[in-house]
Order: C-alpha cells, then structure tokens, then sequence
C-alpha cells in the first residue's frame, strides 16, 4: 500500500492534536509514515503508533532548535526521498504553511493549503477547502509532482488505530541556507490554563459588543465553564480590549471548533472568514438585524450582559 508523509508538530516529544487529525485522514489514502524532528523526536514514538503510524522516522540535531524553518526544510525533503509518499500532509500553521510551500517548491510538486478535508481520488488525494472567505466549498487536486497538503485543526476526528511505529533514525544533510537566520532567545508564552484556539473543540469570543477590556472576564467566565479557549474579534482587538494573539478572523487566526459562540460580534465578512467553518455556530448580539445571523446555527437576539452570565450559570449547573 501507497505511504504517505506526515509532519509531526509536537512539543519535546507531546504529540499535538492537529498530528493525530492528520494520521486519521492520511489512513484514508495509505499508510502513514511520521517524520518527528527536535529534541524528543524519539519520544513521539509510542503515541504516533497508537494512531496508525507504520513508520516513525526521527532526527533530533540541533540545528532544529538553533535555527529557523529551514532545517525543518531539509528534513522533510530527506523524508519524501526516503518514502517517495502518495502525499505529504503539513498541520496547516504560520510555520506548516511556509514549510510546505518551501517543500513544493524544491520538489516541484502542487501545493494545498488550508485543506479541511481529504479523501482518496482515481487521480490522487482529492482536498476539500473553504474559499474566498469561507463563502465557497471547493473540491481540488494537485495535478503536477506528489501534492503537498496542509490541514486545519479540527478537521477531522482522532482515531486511534494501532500500528507498528517502527523507529528509524533520519539522515539529514542541512542545506547552505539552514542556518541563515539563528534563533537568539526564547520567551515561554504564560499560559492560560486554557486550549491553544486554533486547536479549541469550543471557542467563546467577543466583539464590539463586550464594550471593553474589564468586560472580557464575562466571555472568560463562560469559557471556562466549557473548557474553551478566548477569541475576540478585530474590533476588539484594535480597541485594546484582548491580546492580538486571540483575534479570529481574516487578519487573525482561523478556527474550525465544534462549537462557536460569538457575542456582541455583528459578523463582518473579514470576522466570518476566520470562523464559518465551525461546525454548530452560535451568536449572541441585541441587534437582531446583525449580519452574524445569517450564518448561525442558533441565535439569541439579547444583550449579552444579561444573556452571558445566565448561560454560564447555567452550564455550571448542569455539570455540577
């Protein structure tokens, strides 16, 4: 059976949730053969068999940590001439997107991005995206070299399903241009105590609306009662209401949750782009007019101040 390559992204050896997304749907097309590099490559092992990786190819130098995208670059590169793969499939992040196009472009190959769905076709991997600001489906296929493919999180389930996992050790020879940009420090990100957004299964955000930064800790509250992670439009982030790194939408990040609550947001085309591909989308907001409602699941025309903490009380009593 046909393999196919799949990037690992993970943490000092933590498999994050977008890999194991990406196992599930290279099953669908072949058999995955992981590529895990940095340090604790090896320790990926275990977690990526369990969910149907056949192969594990690992590489832990150090130019992967010293240096930036490029390295990751060159090992790829030495994984797709190692595997010859049906497909290469990329989590699609800021630094999954870049590495798969630099891929592309060296192997000569076709490049899909953003891809939410993925299925085997008669003439290879055929990948379904939201475009033109998630107002249109699209169905599409490479149709030059092994296509590259990166997949948003929560694209599909994670399934476990076990395999051989077998381990070996990469080769990598570091090309000229891998070490042209060195990394000089590291600042940790404090954490929230909450999901990254882009991997969230239920996002809560907040807009125009919320009407300032102290009124937030009402979007947190209900956030937390779910587990969810904090997102907030550009309105909002402009005003300096919320952190940049929180802003959904075309300028920020893209969210495919299971679950979207959107308060106080009126549902600007540049807002919606970051979000329609959210499976059940819920809006709060007064204005009963407010474009978001076009595109929702479930409304609720009311002021959010009275509709938020009611909702939240709510969800804590029925999990208490």
């Amino acid at each position: 059976m046909a393999e196919v390559l799949v990037f690992v992204d993970h943490v000092d050896g933590a498999v994050r949730k977008p890999t194991l997304e990406l196992l599930t749907l290279a099953r669908r097309i072949g058999e995955p053969v992981a590529l895990a590099v940095g340090a604790g490559a090896a320790g990926t092992a275990g977690v990526l068999a369990g969910h149907g990786a056949v192969r594990v190819l690992t590489a832990e130098d150090a130019e992967f940590a010293d240096y930036l995208v490029v390295p990751k670059v060159d090992a790829l590169q030495a994984a797709y001439e190692a595997v010859s793969p049906v497909a290469v499939l990329v989590p699609s992040s800021a630094e999954g997107k870049e590495i798969a196009a630099r891929l592309a472009v060296r192997i000569g190959s076709g490049l899909i991005t953003d891809a939410v769905d993925l299925e085997a076709g008669e003439q290879g991997p055929v990948a379904t995206q939201a475009v033109f600001a998630a107002s249109f489906t699209t169905r599409s296929r490479v149709s030059r070299g092994t296509p590259v493919i990166t997949v948003k999180p929560n694209s599909a389930p994670v399934e476990a399903a076990g395999a051989a996992g077998a381990v070996e050790v990469l080769a990598v020879a570091f090309s000229a241009q891998a070490t042209g940009t060195r990394v000089v420090a590291r600042t940790p990100r404090e954490s929230t105590g909450r999901p990254e957004l882009t991997e969230a299964a239920i996002v809560v955000s907040g807009g125009r609306g919320v009407n300032g930064a102290e009124n937030f800790a009402l979007i947190e509250a209900l956030a937390d009662s779910l587990g969810a992670a904090v997102g907030a439009s550009r309105a909002a982030v402009d005003a300096g209401w919320y952190p940049h790194s929180n802003q959904v939408g075309q300028t920020g990040k893209s969210v495919s949750p299971q679950l979207y609550i959107a308060s106080g947001i009126s549902g600007a085309i540049q807002h919606r782009a970051g979000m329609q591909t959210s499976k059940t989308i819920v809006a709060i907001n007064k204005d009963a007019e407010a474009p978001i409602f076009d595109l929702v699941d479930y409304g609720v025309v009311g002021d959010l101040f009275q509709v938020v903490p009611q909702l939240t009380d709510e969800v804590k009593s029925r999990k208490g």
